[in-house]
């Protein structure tokens, strides 16, 4: 026990102040069971040396706490007497502004948010005082406006305030305006050359080889079509720079985001999920800018917009945080409900900021409108509401849905086919301390977006050319019936994020010329702050030379590399068909054919990381379906996560994924790289080494 207890610590960073309380009687632990640490929620974005507090009932009830003097553990700020800020001072000796902890109790919450302390006085806020005005406290450090609690014999049966209580409006319209001039950030004096040189993305062309004979035809002759989005003109403090616990600072040059977090809150989640769910949260909230927006939504049996679409501001971030820490876990789990509520705060909004995007977590199972309907075939299609389907041209709200898996219990085919059909991507949080990591990934890509809506057109060049096909992934794509032009819809793109789609032609005979131009690529984009649209560089003519004698060919490693990623993931959707027909034999064949496929290659033996990458990420997959029970409990979410992040291009969270020490970075950028660290690093600026088991077990893997 000991030593599982110090790998806990060490995991979650909490390696002091260790309070081991007395058990609690089965009501209190059913009244206070949701009520987890809003310093756990609170302070997950703060990287100054707070660790945060966790409530577990269901990890031995162990409780810890580390906070720095001085501080309040609910909004962050400073507690310094004469600064026109009550101080309140509980019986366990923590304290807290006045306003803080009256919000707090106010929420249920009467236990202390730091040590899970039982309090038989609280604080509550007098309607005739103002704490924000006025120094209430005395030389003791209680403040006049307490409470006294009923004993807990006398309030055994007691309900803490439900937030599902909580009336909403019918209409989402409630959403805090948006300053349309806070967006429009550049430099006035050099917006055009800034333009001109930063914000262009670049686009990069090349044919698997430089010739082919003027005598020989080339059938599924593979062009490469290489994007790369630039650079965020906002540059985020450098994890470990901040000496105070404010949130960074986020220049204005950059797309605001509106993010609407879809919450699973299932009684599955009581206990240490939730706790890590609230400080996951509670990061998401302190690294959002004060023109981003935020909207909360909880779900369990049905969905509850907690928090309304706010600004991030100082007071929208207290009051986000609040509200996140009063989630308590209950009942069932209603996927479908909660995109409905998350979807409608988009399209009731009054307002837009230039991005959107909807997070949503859950652990379970959809047993309302999946699962219910067990003798007819599942349509998944009914879990995403039709307002944000990706193809809906008829709505066009495109907003996509980035799906987390949390543990092993979660319906991994359903949360993958929900961000297929929206648009987002599928990550697999296997271990619980994970969570924090995988959510600081994903936003510091949607803190990011440098380019929206962008369009590609490929056409033919040589009258006698025809596309065979167009790799693209998830991405759309359309073909002429003539086969002479071929579009792609690509979309949003992070900062620095980069694109590769494979087109084949065929190349026919030609003795006229001794070079011959095979296509053109053109394209345009949005700009998400100036909101203007650009047209790409066009590129020149993709060309390859026609000698007489065929010569000894040198195959182009970036194309190489390409098709592997695509073989790779061809071989991982195949071995998913054959692993759901219970065939996991033929499943790792396949595997393993791919795997000695792609160490034959050219790319693979110069030492491309991207093959290692797809090498490493193939064996993986073999280990993880050893037996149906391991492919159930990990081996499916890993696959499709995988495939998620293959199709789309983008970074996923799977297995170590997020560990600086991972292969499986293929597709991290700049701004997702820098969050995370911020995410892993604690108070002497070193990275949080994390050793927390998977939230079920999983057989461990030797490290290659």
């Amino acid at each position: 026990m000991g030593s599982k207890w110090r790998k806990v610590k060490l995991a979650l960073g909490l390696n002091s102040c260790v309070h081991i309380p007395q058990p609690l009687d089965d009501s209190s632990a059913a009244r206070f069971s949701g009520a987890t640490s809003s310093a756990a929620s609170s302070l997950a974005g703060d990287t100054s040396g707070y660790s945060p507090s966790i409530q577990s009932p269901s990890s031995s009830g162990f409780r810890l706490l580390k906070s720095p003097k001085g501080t309040c553990a609910i909004c962050l700020n400073t507690m310094k007497p004469g600064n026109g800020h009550a101080i309140f001072t509980a019986e366990c000796s923590h304290s807290f502004h006045f306003h803080c902890i009256t919000s707090n109790v106010k929420h249920g919450n009467q236990i202390c948010p730091v040590c899970r302390s039982k309090w038989k006085e609280v604080p509550f806020q007098s309607p005739t005082l103002n704490p924000r005005s006025s120094q209430l406290t005395r030389e003791d450090g209680w403040p006049p406006a307490v409470r006294r609690l009923p004993s807990p014999q006398a309030n055994a049966g007691g309900q803490i305030s439900s937030l599902y209580h909580v009336s909403e409006p019918a209409i989402f319209d409630d959403d805090e305006s948006i300053d349309q001039h806070a967006s429009i950030p550049r430099n006035s004096n050099n917006n055009e050359a800034n333009h001109n040189v930063i914000d262009k993305v670049e686009i990069r062309t090349c044919p698997e080889v430089s010739s082919v004979p003027k005598s020989a035809s080339c059938d599924a002759f593979a062009v490469l079509i290489h994007l790369k989005a630039p650079q965020s003109e906002s540059k985020q403090n450098i994890p470990g720079n901040n000496t105070d616990s404010s949130p960074p600072p986020v220049e204005k040059s950059r797309a605001s985001v509106d993010l609407v977090t879809v919450l699973d809150v299932s009684g599955s989640m009581l206990g240490t999920k939730l706790a890590l769910l609230k400080r996951a949260m509670g990061f998401v909230i302190q690294n959002m800018g004060p023109s981003d927006r935020l909207s909360v939504i909880a779900f369990s049996s049905t969905a509850r917009r907690i928090f309304p679409l706010r600004k991030m501001t100082e007071i929208g971030r207290q009051e986000a945080l609040q509200a996140v820490n009063s989630l308590v876990s209950n009942g069932g789990t209603n996927i479908a409900e909660g995109l409905r509520k998350g979807a409608k705060v988009f399209s009731d909004r009054r307002w837009k900021n230039p991005v959107s995007s909807i997070i949503l977590l859950s652990d379970g199972q959809d047993t309302y409108t999946v699962n219910s309907r067990p003798n007819v075939g599942t349509n998944y299609q009914s879990l995403v509401p039709n307002t944000i389907h990706r193809n809906n041209s008829s709505v066009g709200l495109q907003i996509p849905v980035h799906a987390f898996g949390f543990g092993a219990d979660h319906d991994a085919t359903s949360m993958h086919s929900i961000s297929e059909i929206s648009g987002g991507t599928f990550s697999f949080i296997e271990a619980e301390d994970v969570i924090q990591d995988a959510f600081a990934q994903c936003i510091g890509g949607l803190l990011s977006v440098v380019v929206q809506e962008l369009q590609l057109e490929i056409r033919c060049v040589h009258p006698q050319l025809q596309l065979g096909s167009v790799k693209a992934g998830s991405y759309r794509t359309s073909l002429t019936t003539d086969g002479r032009m071929a579009s792609i819809t690509v979309g949003d793109l992070y900062a620095e994020e980069e694109r590769d789609f494979l087109v084949t032609v065929n190349v026919p005979i030609d003795s006229s010329n001794d070079e011959m131009s095979l296509l053109n690529v053109k394209g345009f984009y949005r700009d998400p702050i100036t909101k203007e649209m650009i047209a790409l560089e066009e590129t020149s003519e993709v060309k390859i030379e026609r000698p007489n004698i065929g010569r000894e060919l040198v195959v182009s490693i970036e194309v190489d590399r390409q098709l592997n990623r695509l073989r790779a993931a061809e071989a991982m959707a195949e071995a998913r068909v054959a692993a759901e027909r219970g065939e996991l034999s033929a499943a790792v064949s396949v595997l393993d054919s791919c795997h000695k496929t792609l160490s034959e290659s050219v790319s693979a033996k110069a030492g491309d990381r991207l093959c290692i990458a797809l090498a490493a990420e193939l064996q993986q997959m073999q280990e993880r379906m050893a037996n149906q029970h391991v492919y159930e409990q990990s081996g499916r979410a890993y696959v499709l996560s995988g495939l998620s992040s293959h199709s789309a291009q983008r970074a996923t969270t799977r297995g170590d994924s997020t560990d600086s020490s991972s292969l499986l970075q293929s597709y991290q950028t700049p701004s997702m790289v820098d969050m995370v660290t911020r995410s892993q690093t604690i108070v002497l600026g070193a990275p949080l080494r994390r050793s927390l088991q998977p939230a079920k077990s999983f057989p461990e893997r030797h490290r290659r």
